[in-house]
């Protein structure tokens, strides 16, 4: 099914009673820079590391990610509207794999909110809902998230989405000619089914 507002077919769609209809379609690099940008430079995104980024290198960011079989990136929509910024990811192909044992059937999250001046009772946990229904489907069975430590609000969030708390670790800085990864502070959050 497509959408006037985005006609790309989604990966994964979901209807919600009382929420509207969740579409997850891949992010086109070239089409999505400009709203990805405006999303990511806000002060609220800081913890996303690409606030004192233009929109050409959010551009090659995500070409970089798209080149990849192992990392990939979602616009979020409800409905028309998009809402969010999801990434995917094998764990044992990304830096997270330094700071836990990583097991057959996991798979790594990145969740962005799109801002909003009207927050909504429920929107988050409706979309997380949606979200991790579409990461665990196939043979997953465990998502791993790791926000910044700081962000308390992305770890409520897991929180109240079921996940359990791991550790605090530092994920480690990676410099390659493709991508440049400050070292992180992050909080290790785990949700299995």
């Amino acid at each position: 099914m497509t959408t006037s507002a985005d006609p790309r077919p989604a990966a994964y769609e979901q209807a919600v009673d009382g929420f509207g209809t969740v579409r997850i379609v891949p992010l086109d690099p070239d089409r999505d820079a400009p709203l990805v940008h405006a999303w990511v430079s806000e002060d609220r995104a800081r913890f996303w590391g690409m606030r004192e980024i233009d929109v050409t290198e959010v551009r090659d960011v995500y070409a970089h990610l798209d080149s990849l079989t192992t990392h990939h990136a979602f616009l979020v929509y409800r409905d028309a509207a998009p809402v969010a910024l999801f990434q995917t990811y094998e764990p044992e192909a990304d830096r997270v794999s330094e700071c836990y044992e990583v097991r057959p059937g996991d798979i790594g999250v990145h969740l962005l909110l799109a801002p909003t001046d009207t927050p909504e009772r429920g929107f988050s946990r409706h979309l997380l809902g949606v979200l991790t229904d579409f990461a665990l489907s196939g043979s997953r069975t465990r998502i791993v998230a790791e926000p910044d430590a700081a962000n308390d609000k992305a770890v409520a969030l897991l929180v109240r989405g079921g996940f359990e708390l791991g550790p605090e670790v530092v994920l480690p800085e990676i410099v390659l000619p493709e991508v440049h990864l400050v070292e992180k502070r992050a909080r290790l959050a785990f949700l299995t089914r």
